[in-house]
């Protein structure tokens, strides 16, 4: 497919060249940004009640093969408040669950629909998909990417520091998942720096790492990897972690307890941040395990802002894909 993504600004039209929204490291710097200022605007329209049914008409399928809240209510909502629909599609309820191919459940569910976000395990799953649809394809989520939910950090950072080039991010815990290979892409786009503390055997996928290497010293970025938590959150204005087993590595559970607790976010790790550093976290959360009560539920926390900023920012993304 060879639509584009297009913004009104000042008369003229902006266009991306991305007809779908897999990853944050297939957008460049210039696509993020016009993301992020379309987000505060639609977030302005919700919260002063202007009218803003840009989708009007419009039918976003959403399909999930793992449970959900905040993507789900967030992009069902999204829909509505923009004058669209959207329909709830669990991997069960369709024959995708009973061995369709991606391929034709794609091709199928592009004659009805105008758009399809899909919440699964393997990334190629999501890009089988957007091979064979004719409409955009969404990533709500898959096992190594979560590039809607860093948006919405991106957005929060923006609204809470005023700015996001220069700033420095720290991600501590399991950084071989979706959060961490998002927040490198969204990051290094952006020209944040970025700091990941991790124990052996969890550092990011290489691949994703060189890329985004390769990719900072363009934004003028930085990226560092190492297993001391202390050295690695020193001076950082925004700290994030996020669950130490995600979903599909129950099994796991005993033993990550035992080898992420030294990068649990507590107030003696957090000494080191900058003193009005802020807390991000996308929830759900384990408070005792990778975060103290004292952390997201205390002055430092954004957590529920930034849930908040799932809505606004997706919206922005399904306006740019779904309008016209």
């Amino acid at each position: 497919m060879q639509s584009v993504l297009k913004w009104e600004t000042n008369k003229e039209t902006y266009h991306v060249s991305q007809s779908h929204f897999l990853t944050l490291g297939s957008f460049t710097q210039k696509d993020i940004h016009f993301l992020l200022e379309d987000a505060i605007k639609l977030k302005k329209y919700q919260k002063e009640g202007i009218p803003h049914s840009f989708l009007q008409g419009k039918v976003l399928a959403m399909l999930f093969e793992k449970a959900s809240t905040r993507t789900r209510v967030s992009f069902e909502v999204a829909m509505l408040q923009l004058g669209g629909h959207a329909i709830f599609l669990s991997s069960n309820d369709i024959q995708l669950g009973r061995g369709e191919s991606p391929a034709d459940t794609a091709k199928v569910l592009s004659r009805y629909v105008d758009g399809l976000m899909i919440r699964t395990f393997d990334h190629q799953t999501l890009e089988e998909f957007a091979l064979h649809s004719n409409v955009p394809i969404i990533n709500g989520l898959t096992d190594s990417h979560h590039p809607a939910q860093v948006l919405a950090d991106l957005l929060t950072i923006k609204e809470h520091k005023g700015k996001l080039k220069g700033l420095k991010l720290c991600y501590l815990g399991d950084a071989n998942n979706n959060m961490s290979h998002s927040l490198i892409e969204g990051t290094v786009k952006v020209g944040m720096h970025i700091s990941i503390a991790c124990p052996n055997g969890f550092e990011p996928d290489p691949t994703i790492l060189n890329a985004m290497k390769k990719e900072a010293l363009i934004t003028g970025s930085s990226i560092q990897v190492g297993k001391c938590p202390v050295e690695l959150i020193k001076n950082a204005d925004v700290v994030v972690t996020d669950v130490w087993t995600s979903m599909g590595q129950e099994s796991e559970t005993e033993e990550r307890l035992k080898v992420f607790a030294p990068y649990q976010v507590n107030s003696e790790l957090c000494k080191y941040a900058k003193d009005d550093f802020i807390f991000l976290h996308c929830l759900p959360a384990h408070r005792g395990e990778e975060v103290t009560a004292e952390i997201i539920d205390g002055t430092h926390s954004v957590v529920f802002d930034e849930a908040e900023n799932r809505l606004h920012a997706q919206k922005a993304i399904l306006k740019a894909l779904l309008g016209n």
